[in-house]
């Protein structure tokens, strides 16, 4: 499938670890010194997670989704309770097996999209099994 999960992972919400929120946008020229307010602290889950029930994280293996910011290793937050539409990035089982691409529907056909000229589309044709388990909501990955 060319990009596989490698793990899946619930979110623990039963910790918070809020950390400073500065006020103002960094700028990506010159830095303001009269910019440095700090507002109120944030807390990651709150932040990234919209359907505590329904989110899971998982972590991806495999380059086919690199054009997308998803790269080997990452670390992809994933929401069950959105329904995946045209051009969502989702986390799908295609034929018993998981992979990450983005969906591609159109006059009733559908193709799981990679992101990554090295690899091919793959049409949703008749005898395929094709189940989405959710719309990939954020990427993590270290710089």
């Amino acid at each position: 499938m060319n990009n596989a999960v490698l793990t899946i992972i619930q979110p623990d919400f039963s910790t918070t670890m809020a950390r400073p929120l500065f006020l103002s946008k960094v700028p990506a020229g010159f830095p303001s010194p009269a910019d440095d307010y700090i507002e109120d602290g944030l807390d990651l889950n709150e932040h990234l997670i919209k359907h505590k029930a329904a989110t899971f994280f998982v972590r991806v293996s495999g380059d086919s989704m690199t054009g997308a910011g998803i790269h080997d290793g990452d670390l992809l937050i994933v929401d069950r309770a959105l329904e995946a539409q045209d051009k969502s990035v989702v986390i799908a089982v295609v034929n018993g097996e998981f992979t990450v691409k983005r969906i591609k529907k159109n006059n009733g056909r559908v193709w799981l999209m990679p992101e990554n000229e090295n690899f091919r589309p793959m049409e949703m044709k008749e005898g395929s099994e094709l189940e989405v388990w959710g719309v990939v909501t954020n990427v993590i990955h270290k710089l």
